[in-house]
């Protein structure tokens, strides 16, 4: 009998802590994140592909033009619980293109809620042949420690600065980067 109330009781706690449990919203960004592995190079990457951040222009050097993020966490190996390092890349793209980010230029600063993290000069990836290219991109690069990524994905607002031109994240590239973070899954 004790074995019965038991097994009964045992059940009745499983269905109420299983009707508790609220399920999730999916996050509603906008943005694609694909997860691949890279046999040649040995490693998983999530990647938040390019996502428009800004499309207003700045004051002074650039009209008419855009801004995206693309995000890249490199995982060694076929594992998804630790982060090598993360590849950051923001994409200006424009019409009317005077000059892009001169050399000394490029110096990336990142403003959180609390700090800035001045993380060094950004490279310029080449891009194929654009002489009859309707739009100029320039996408300027950076390698970040995923401690660094970490504390961007929990901060509330995020303005980047490269040179004298600076970009605020809104609110969906800021949760598209949330995202992308806790799709590192937490060792137990």
């Amino acid at each position: 009998m004790s074995k019965t109330v038991s097994t009964l009781l045992c059940c009745v706690i499983l269905f109420m802590q299983s009707s508790t449990v609220v399920p999730q919203k999916p996050i509603n960004h906008g943005a694609r994140i694909e997860t691949k592995y890279d046999g040649f190079a040995s490693e998983t990457v999530m990647r938040l592909q390019k996502m428009k951040v800004n499309c207003n222009g700045f004051g002074g050097s650039f009209k008419d033009y855009c801004v995206s993020i693309d995000v890249a966490l490199h995982c060694p190996g076929p594992q998804m619980t630790r982060v090598a390092n993360v590849t950051l890349q923001l994409l200006f793209e424009t019409r009317s293109w005077d000059e892009p980010h001169p050399a000394n230029q490029r110096d990336l600063a990142v403003m959180t809620d609390t700090e800035t993290l001045r993380l060094g000069k950004m490279r310029l990836i080449p891009r194929p042949n654009t002489v009859l290219q309707e739009k100029l991109v320039e996408t300027l690069e950076t390698t970040l420690p995923y401690s660094v990524f970490k504390k961007l994905a929990q901060s509330q607002s995020i303005e980047f600065q490269v040179g004298n031109d600076k970009v605020e994240l809104n609110e969906k590239n800021l949760a598209a980067l949330r995202d992308l973070d806790n799709r590192v899954l937490k060792s137990q």
